[in-house]
């Protein structure tokens, strides 16, 4: 069955239906209109759908970086269990994906031989790309984690106007200089930031690890770009839930041989009895784990598709401050003076990319979902 279409007016069919605003209150006013047309021009499931969406980003992800960096602070020690964490959710995306070939009568895309190397690739650097983050939140405190992993918005403007020939205007170039600014500013004050049971080797280590797993999620996010563009073709709901399950399902197989050859499995056993709070808090925060990372993957992948990178790109800026506000708050995480200044240069950062990322001429219209 066929989704209703859920396109936007466009801008400049507005502009010839009404003269340009003079004043504020015309701007208002004027803004307040299209709001409303954009409103009932789609279905309210549209606005449910997209609603639950934008939640599923700024409760999950949070949530589950919460979750690994409590993992760690009490008395979880393998990097690889919580590497496999974040991809043994990837049953969740077939839960989802399956069933809609049948309500919408379509095929799965064919898989040839380019498409499935390809991939084979983005799931081994997805899997090294996680084992690095472990390392980040194994040595980080979970708001200076998600601060510099923010940097990924860096490295994902560089590779994807490098390999993708994607636009770099003044703004991306001033938000990747802001974005570097402040992550300066957070290595220079790693001494009030730093646990006092993590060494200073172990915390240039999550700082180098965290950098270097950002610059690999921006290959990743180039990358998986640059799939779409060579080999598939057609961006939909659908063919974007089949690259995140086949990606996932391949991180999951590599990461498990790492696991399995590291014993965790068996690891798993030991520091349950050993853990702060029992077992049962244990396989909580690993189950909830799973969980919390999948929906937040499933949340902004139909964000991208319901509305644009745009609003995905804004709820990850507003993202990462939730991050560190809940890790100051839920796990007592130190928050200095130059953190909070960090903070807020990094979402001014957010916010010049986002203005460069967006052109009103040129505005992606959500489509059908097949």
């Amino acid at each position: 069955m066929q989704q209703p279409l859920l396109v936007s007016v466009p801008e400049e069919i507005m502009d010839e239906a009404r003269p340009p605003p003079k004043s504020l209150w015309q701007y208002i006013s004027a803004y307040w209109t299209i709001l409303c047309e954009m409103y009932y021009n789609k279905p309210t499931s549209y606005w449910i759908l997209l609603f639950l969406s934008s939640i599923g980003m700024l409760v999950a992800f949070p949530a589950s970086s919460l979750l690994s960096r409590i993992y760690f602070a009490n008395g979880g020690k393998s990097k690889w269990i919580i590497s496999w964490v974040s991809v043994a959710g990837w049953p969740l995306i077939a839960i989802v994906l399956i069933p809609s070939y049948f309500f919408l009568k379509v095929f799965p895309t064919p898989l040839g031989l380019k498409l499935t190397l390809s991939y084979v690739v983005l799931g081994f650097l997805s899997a090294a790309d996680n084992l690095m983050y472990a390392y980040a939140y194994a040595y980080l405190p979970a708001s200076t984690a998600a601060l510099l992993a923010s940097t990924s918005l860096v490295f994902s403007a560089l590779f994807g106007y490098l390999l993708v020939k994607n636009t770099m205007n003044l703004s991306i170039i001033n938000s990747i200089v802001i974005i570097t600014a402040a992550m300066t500013i957070i290595a220079l004050d790693s001494s009030s930031d730093r646990s006092g049971y993590i060494t200073d080797h172990q915390y240039v280590i999550g700082f180098v690890w965290d950098i270097l797993g950002s610059a690999l999620h921006g290959l990743i996010f180039a990358l998986s770009e640059l799939v779409f563009v060579k080999l598939l073709g057609k961006r939909s709901f659908l063919v974007v839930l089949e690259q995140q399950l086949m990606v996932s399902l391949f991180a999951f197989i590599f990461t498990t041989i790492g696991l399995i050859a590291s014993n965790g499995f068996h690891g798993m056993k030991s520091e349950a009895t050993t853990f702060e709070g029992g077992a049962n808090a244990y396989y909580s925060v690993i189950i909830w784990g799973i969980i919390t990372f999948q929906l937040g993957v499933l949340g902004a992948t139909a964000v991208v598709f319901l509305s644009s990178t745009v609003l995905a790109g804004v709820l990850n800026a507003v993202r990462v401050p939730v991050t560190s506000i809940a890790a100051v708050i839920l796990l007592h995480d130190p928050m200095s003076g130059f953190k909070i200044l960090s903070l807020i240069i990094t979402f001014w950062g957010f916010g010049s990319y986002i203005y460069g990322s967006y052109s009103p001429v040129k505005r992606e219209a959500p489509g059908t979902i097949p």
